[in-house]
């Protein structure tokens, strides 16, 4: 790790101030930040500690919409009961996330900012990565792609986007407010996270100089029939290999509409409009879930060693769709 210079925020507008100057990052939970300092990944000149800013912790759930700000803690709002019992959804993609340990760390806006676990990315300079070098080509692409992604890559990168509360929250149409040098700003968090086209290490839409303070989620009917199924190589502190994250507003045995959107298998958290469209005003079965998980990952195109997420993906979806059905059943 190379030698930086440490300041410790007491408002937000220090911060702004801060990230004007050239290598200076964010420090909140550091659990992401920290290893690829490490790595050399990131190779800063200066941390901006942001965990002692008042107001930014909170979770509110109000009539209109929840709020959360960006330092609340992982372990606090997958805890919070409340938020469970309205919106399992976010409550099981924040549990089914890295360790308790590192869940009691870890922040809502780091969690969303996370980058990429590709080990061409991770593991230096002797593979060449566009993320992490633009332009020194991408080793994913004749190497072992088994953990890449099926949609959304391009020649340049084909690096997963590795969370799962960003495809919770893309499901759930939330928004994400943030403060720069201009003021306040809202974006949709399906804006959030670039495809990598041809600048895969610009990967999101916010300004150098721009944080995330805050999401909000729109309080709606399909909050409670709701679901986020992760399947990985073992139960806890892995990845996911496909995920699905479903919300249904279901009016007795009919789907009235779903929300639906994959991890695992895409550069960005990933929505499926087709496979929306296709439970819309229909009654749940089993063959019906199936083809809608067959739709969701229709385009995707898959490498030498991750062909299997094909099926896994299609088969992740139908069950997130028949565990959300059942619990609008029992509302």
């Amino acid at each position: 790790m190379k030698p930086f210079s440490y300041t410790k925020a007491r408002t937000e507008e220090e911060v702004i101030a801060s990230l004007s100057s050239p290598g200076t990052r964010i420090l909140a939970g550091g659990t992401t930040l920290y290893d690829l300092m490490k790595l050399d990944v990131e190779t800063l000149a200066h941390l901006v500690d942001i965990a002692s800013l008042q107001g930014l912790d909170d979770i509110r759930l109000g009539p209109e919409r929840i709020e959360l700000g960006a330092l609340a803690r992982m372990s606090d709002v997958a805890g919070h009961p409340e938020l469970a019992a309205r919106y399992p959804v976010l409550a099981e993609a924040l549990a089914k996330a890295a360790s308790q340990q590192l869940r009691n760390m870890a922040t809502l806006g780091g969690n969303l900012l996370q980058r990429t676990r590709c080990a061409y990315f991770r593991n230096g300079l002797h593979y060449p990565c566009n993320k992490r070098l633009p332009g020194s080509g991408c080793a994913a692409q004749e190497g072992l792609d088994r953990n890449h992604a099926l949609l959304g890559g391009s020649e340049a990168c084909i690096a997963v986007y590795p969370g799962d509360f960003a495809v919770a929250l893309v499901a759930l149409d939330a928004e994400i407010e943030t403060l720069g040098p201009g003021g306040r700003r809202r974006h949709k968090v399906a804006e959030l996270h670039r495809l990598p086209g041809s600048t895969p290490h610009v990967e999101t839409i916010l300004e150098p100089e721009e944080m995330i303070i805050r999401i909000m989620v729109p309080a709606a009917p399909y909050g409670r029939a709701s679901t986020y199924h992760k399947i990985r190589d073992r139960e806890s502190y892995a990845f996911a290999l496909t995920s699905a994250a479903v919300a249904l507003d279901i009016e007795g045995d009919v789907i009235r509409s779903a929300r639906i959107a994959l991890g695992g298998v895409a550069t960005r958290p990933w929505r499926v409009p087709d496979a929306e469209a296709m439970l819309a005003g229909q009654k749940f079965d089993e063959r019906l879930a199936r083809e809608a998980g067959r739709m969701a990952m229709r385009g995707a195109q898959p490498g030498r060693h991750n062909g299997f997420k094909l099926e896994l993906g299609a088969r992740t979806v139908a069950e997130a769709i028949r565990i959300a059905s059942d619990r609008g059943a029992r509302l």
